[in-house]
């Protein structure tokens, strides 16, 4: 069993379509007994609150249903009982290095270096934008959970 951790700020746009997205493609690929999903944000802004409606509509049309999530804050136990715990961008994880103890700061890592080819990017943030901004979280998380997926059948760790 290998758990995971997807984190952002609020965790109500890419962190929880992060975790909507890979518990799906689990599932569909038998893998769910491997794998436990959760996801956090760095700031407490939205704890309690479901995921943005603009990401619920996007990830539902396409499959995904993230109506049971609701948004919480990382915590300190989150980086003992997680294996990965992966930043949706740079900044995040630079938070979550500072929260980490010297034990627990190889389990941090970008999501997306999880997947070929988007190595050190960054998920971006579409909060203030338009709706083609969740199409592009979605295009990207996707690419990053099916990476992920490749890894965990491959019994390796992420990049970190």
């Amino acid at each position: 069993m290998r758990r995971i951790l997807f984190v952002c700020t609020g965790n109500i746009c890419r962190s929880p379509t992060a975790e909507g997205v890979l518990r799906t493609l689990a599932a569909r690929e038998g893998l769910s007994s491997e794998v436990e999903v959760d996801s956090a944000g760095t700031h407490d802004y939205h704890v309690g609150e479901p995921p943005d409606r603009r990401t619920v509509k996007a990830a539902t049309r396409r499959g995904y249903d993230l109506s049971k999530l609701r948004a919480r804050q990382v915590v300190a136990a989150d980086f003992e009982h997680f294996d990965w715990i992966l930043a949706m961008d740079q900044g995040h994880l630079k938070h979550l290095q500072s929260m980490a103890s010297s034990f627990s700061r190889h389990k941090l890592a970008l999501f997306l270096d999880c997947a070929e080819g988007t190595r050190g990017q960054d998920v971006p943030d579409p909060y203030y934008g338009g709706a083609e901004g969740f199409e592009t979280v979605l295009d990207l998380v996707e690419q990053g959970a099916f990476g992920l997926l490749r890894t965990l059948r491959a019994g390796v760790t992420p990049p970190g």
